[in-house]
């Protein structure tokens, strides 16, 4: 069954947002929830804060991101689906896109995991 990885963004907090009260993450456990029990969620990442972000580029390694950008991504998640439609019709279901963030969905097009040692 083919997979896709859905990346959720958020926008860059500028110091406006209200203080997240736990119940955007509760929302999101719910969702996740729901994914699995339905068996299409394969796995999934919470990131932390941008602010942690290290990047890598041929000219050196910095602190943060460092991209003229409005949103930064905060997780992603890989979903098995029959076909982009349905990928699409699952994503749309996420929270983000009630609590002023997007999705980016993207077919997978090779998936490794690493075997566990031992």
């Amino acid at each position: 069954m083919p997979q896709y990885a859905i990346f959720l963004y958020a926008p860059i907090d500028d110091g406006h947002n209200e203080p997240d009260d736990g119940s955007g993450r509760e929302a999101h456990d719910r969702f996740s929830e729901e994914l699995q029990s339905e068996g299409n969620m394969i796995g999934a990442f919470v990131l932390e804060s941008h602010e942690t972000a290290t990047s890598v580029r041929a000219d050196g390694i910095t602190d943060g991101p460092f991209i003229e950008a409005k949103e930064v991504v905060l997780g992603l998640y890989v979903l098995e689906a029959n076909n982009l439609d349905e990928a699409l019709a699952n994503a749309q279901r996420n929270p983000i896109l009630r609590q002023g963030g997007g999705l980016e969905v993207r077919p997978i097009e090779s998936f490794v995991v690493r075997p566990a040692a031992g």
